[in-house]
C-alpha cells in the first residue's frame, strides 16, 4: 500500500531553464567544489521511475519517489509533462491518495494506476488533468499489478489466492481460518519453504479479467484465467506487469509462469501460456519446447507478431536473454549474433522495430532492433537507462550515471541525422545537491584472466588534489553476474565514498554482465580464482596507473558474491588491505547449497548437487581457510536473507572472533539482502565508514 507526500512546489518545479543540458563543463567545476556527498544525501534524494510516454507522443508520465525520513517512509507522487511545450512539469492531485503503476489508456484520454486510498491496493482511473480519481477495480484482495485492454473493454489484475481454491472467497474463508487458528506451526511438504525475504504461505500470484462498463468501471464477477495453476504470474520475487499481456484484439491474454511443481527450487522453465480472455479453455503451453526461460510476452500494435525473450541454458539463471519473435505461426530469433541480454521489448507503432535496453561495457543503453534484419543501433551513449518509453514518435529515458541520479531525457526523432542533444525534462534534486560535491569517474581497461580485456571505473575523492594520496575503497559486485557500471547505485554508491576522502575502484571481473555471454559464462565453476586474478592484475594497474592511490592504505568491500570474494581474499589475497566489509556473503559453500532457496543458482555455480562429486563447493570454499584469517573484518547481515541466509554471516562473525580477528557484526533484524529503510542505510554507511576510517588511520 503507498501513500503520497503532496511535495512543496519550490522542490520539483522546473523553470524553462530545466529543459537545457547542463553543460559539461559547468557540471565539472560543480563537481570539485563544496561538501562530500554522504549516505543522508542518498537517502533523500528524490528519484524519478516509470516514464510513459501518452499514445500520440504529445506527454510523459511519471512517478517520483520521496522520503520521509523522519517517518521511515518513501513516498510517491505522479506528474506529467509535455513534450512539446517547453513548460514546467506538474505534479498531478491525484497523488494525494497514494499512486503507482500509472499507465495510459490506448486512446490516451485516461491514465490507470494503483492506489491504496480505498484501504487496499485497487485499480483507479483519472484523466489527464488528473485531478480527480475514479476506483475501477474492488477486488477482494490487493490488486499486485494489472493491465488494460486496448479497447478499454478489460482489465486484468493479478491477486494472490490459493490455487486450488475454486473461488475468491475460497481463498478468504482459508484466510479467515488461518487467523483464527491458536496454532502457529507450519507444515511444508515441498520446497520453496521461503523466498527471497518471504515464507510461503501457500498462495500463489493468479490473475483475473474483469470487465469494464462504458464509465470504465469493473462490472460483475471477476474471470479467473489460471485456475488450478500450480505458478505464479507475475513470477516472484519481482514480478510485475511485464510478465503478462492482452492481445491488442482483446481476446486473449499471455503470461510467463513456470509451473511449481516438486522442483521449483531447481529448475527455470519459465514458460508462456495463452488464455481466452473469457476463461473459455485452460491455459496453453506456448514454448514448451524451450526448458529455460521464456519471459515478457509481447504484442506488436497490429497483433500479427508475438514477441518475447528466451534464454537457452535450463537451470541458469543468468544465460543471455534474446529476442523471440512468432510470425505466421514461424518462431525465430530477432538478433541471434547480438552478443547483448535484452531486457524488455516495445514495438514501435508500425511493428518494425523493437526497442530493449542492454548492458553494455560498463553503460545501460537504449537499443532500436530492426525486426527483419536484426541490426541493433544504440540510441544512448554514456550511462545508465534504468527505464524508457517509446510512443507516438516520441523516447524518453531515465539516465543517470556515477555522478548523478536519474533525470527523463527526451531523445531526438530517430532519422533525422544530427538531430542535436537530448532534451532533460526533469531537474530534481537540484536544491539538495547544491553546494555538494562529486567525484569524477574515468572508465579504464586491463588484461586480466586468460590475457582478455577486463573492465573497470575508478572514482576520485571529491574535491580531488592531484598532490596528494588517498585512501582506497575497492569495491566488489554481487551476483555473480552482475555490474559495477557507470550507475548512481542507491546500495553501492561510489561517490559516498568519495565524499568522505576515499578514492573507488571497481573491477567487471570475469563473470560480469554487459562484456558478452562468454564473458559471463567464465566465472561458472571458477568463482575463486578467474575473478580473484581479475581483481589481482585490476588493483595492480589501478595502483600504478593512478599514483593518487595509497596501497597502504586500502580496504575491500563487498556483498553477496562480493561478500564471498572477502570471505575468500581473507586467506588467498589479504596482503593489500588494512581491512574487509562482508555484506551478506558466504561463508560455507556447501551448506549454502543446502539452506539456499533458489537452489538452481547455486547448483549450477557449482556444477551440480552439494552430495555430487566433481564440483566447486570445496574447492572454493572461504570456511575451509579460516585458519588463514587475519585482517579486521566487519560483517553485515540481513534476518530475513533467504538467499544468504542468516547464519552465514553468524558463521563468519564467529570465526573471526574465535580466531581473535578484530571484528564487528551489524546485524538487522527488519531487512532481507539488501539494506533498504532509509535509516538502515544510513547506520549502515556510517558504520562501514568508521570502520574503514579506523583502519586506514583516516
Amino acid at each position: 500500500m503507498t501513500k503520497t507526500l503532496r511535495l512543496a512546489a519550490s522542490a520539483l518545479a522546473l523553470s524553462l531553464a530545466a529543459f537545457a543540458v547542463v553543460p559539461a563543463a559547468a557540471q565539472a567545476a560543480q563537481a570539485q567544489e563544496g561538501r562530500g556527498f554522504t549516505a543522508k544525501d542518498m537517502v533523500t534524494l528524490d528519484r524519478v521511475s516509470e516514464p510513459k510516454v501518452s499514445p500520440d507522443g504529445r506527454q510523459v508520465i511519471y512517478l517520483v519517489r520521496t522520503m520521509d525520513l523522519p517517518a521511515n517512509k518513501a513516498l510517491f507522487s505522479l506528474w506529467l509533462a509535455d513534450l512539446k511545450a517547453r513548460i514546467a512539469p506538474r505534479r498531478l492531485a491525484v497523488s494525494d491518495g497514494g499512486v503507482s503503476s500509472a499507465r495510459w489508456s490506448a486512446d490516451g484520454k485516461s491514465i490507470w494506476f494503483l492506489s491504496g486510498r480505498a484501504g487496499s491496493d485497487q485499480v483507479f482511473r483519472t484523466d489527464a488533468a488528473g485531478e480527480t480519481a475514479v476506483q475501477v477495480t474492488k477486488a477482494p484482495f490487493d490488486v499486485g499489478a494489472f493491465k488494460v485492454s486496448v479497447d478499454g473493454k478489460t482489465v486484468v489484475v493479478s491477486q494472490a489466492v490459493f490455487p486450488d481454491c475454486p473461488t475468491l472467497a475460497c481463498t478468504q474463508e482459508r484466510l479467515d481460518q488461518k487467523k483464527a487458528q491458536k496454532t502457529t506451526g507450519v507444515v511444508y511438504d515441498k520446497l520453496f519453504i521461503r523466498h527471497w525475504d518471504t515464507w510461503n504461505d501457500g498462495t500463489k500470484n493468479h490473475l483475473y479479467a474483469y470487465g469494464l462498463d462504458a464509465s470504465g468501471v469493473a462490472t460483475g464477477e471477476p474471470v479467473a484465467l489460471m485456475a488450478g495453476f500450480d505458478g505464479d504470474s507475475p513470477t516472484k520475487p519481482f514480478g510485475g506487469d511485464e510478465d503478462f499481456t492482452i492481445s491488442p484484439d482483446g481476446k486473449t491474454v499471455v503470461f510467463s509462469a513456470k509451473i511449481a511443481g516438486r522442483d521449483e527450487p531447481w529448475q527455470t522453465n519459465y514458460d508462456l501460456w495463452s488464455v481466452p480472455v473469457d476463461g473459455s479453455a485452460k491455459p496453453a503451453n506456448l514454448t514448451e519446447d524451450n526448458k529455460a526461460w521464456d519471459a515478457q510476452p509481447t504484442f506488436s500494435p497490429d497483433g500479427k507478431t508475438q514477441a518475447w525473450l528466451a534464454m537457452k541454458r535450463p537451470g541458469f539463471e543468468a544465460d543471455r536473454f534474446g529476442i523471440m519473435v512468432r510470425e505466421n505461426g514461424k518462431v525465430r530469433e530477432v538478433a541471434p549474433a547480438w552478443d547483448h541480454s535484452a531486457q524488455s521489448i516495445t514495438f514501435s507503432a508500425d511493428g518494425k522495430t523493437i526497442y530493449t535496453t542492454a548492458e553494455d561495457v560498463g553503460q545501460t543503453k537504449l537499443f532500436a532492433i530492426d525486426v527483419k534484419s536484426g541490426k541493433a543501433t544504440a540510441l544512448t551513449g554514456e550511462g545508465h537507462v534504468g527505464a524508457f518509453s517509446a510512443a507516438g514518435g516520441s523516447t524518453v529515458v531515465a539516465q543517470d550515471n556515477l555522478k548523478t541520479p536519474a533525470q527523463l531525457y527526451a531523445l531526438p526523432p530517430q532519422g533525422k541525422g544530427k538531430a542535436g542533444a537530448p532534451i532533460q525534462l526533469t531537474g530534481l534534486n537540484a536544491d539538495k545537491l547544491q553546494g555538494v560535491a562529486m567525484g569524477e569517474a574515468e572508465q579504464f581497461s586491463f588484461k586480466g584472466w586468460n590475457d582478455e580485456t577486463v573492465h573497470g571505473y575508478l572514482v576520485k575523492p571529491a574535491n580531488f588534489d592531484p598532490a596528494k594520496k588517498y585512501p582506497v575503497a575497492f569495491l566488489i559486485h554481487g551476483g555473480p553476474q552482475g555490474s559495477f557500471g557507470n550507475l548512481f547505485h542507491y546500495r553501492w554508491n561510489a561517490q559516498t565514498y568519495a565524499g568522505a576522502g576515499y578514492a573507488v575502484v571497481m573491477i567487471d571481473f570475469h563473470g560480469s554482465t554487459g562484456y558478452g555471454q562468454a564473458f559471463t559464462d567464465a566465472i561458472s565453476q571458477h568463482w575463486g580464482d578467474r575473478p580473484l586474478e581479475d581483481l589481482q592484475k585490476g588493483w595492480a594497474f589501478a595502483t600504478q596507473k593512478y599514483g593518487f592511490l595509497d596501497q597502504d592504505r586500502a580496504c575491500a568491500l563487498g556483498g553477496s558474491y562480493g561478500g564471498f570474494m572477502i570471505n575468500w581474499i581473507a586467506s588467498q589475497w589479504k596482503e593489500p588491505w588494512k581491512c574487509l566489509v562482508n555484506h551478506d556473503g558466504i561463508f560455507d559453500s556447501r551448506f549454502m547449497g543446502y539452506s539456499t532457496e533458489e537452489l538452481w543458482f547455486s547448483e549450477w555455480e557449482n556444477g551440480g548437487t552439494p552430495w555430487q562429486g566433481n564440483t566447486t563447493y570445496a574447492k572454493f570454499n572461504p570456511a575451509d581457510h579460516v585458519g588463514e584469517w587475519t585482517v579486521p573484518t566487519l560483517v553485515v547481515q540481513g534476518q530475513n536473507d533467504f538467499r544468504v541466509p542468516l547464519e552465514q554471516g553468524i558463521a563468519t562473525f564467529t570465526a573471526l572472533q574465535r580466531k581473535g580477528v578484530p571484528s564487528k557484526l551489524l546485524y538487522y533484524p527488519n531487512e532481507n539482502h539488501w539494506v533498504l529503510k532509509a535509516q538502515n542505510s544510513v547506520q549502515w554507511h556510517d558504520e562501514v565508514l568508521s570502520w574503514l576510517n579506523q583502519w586506514t588511520g583516516k
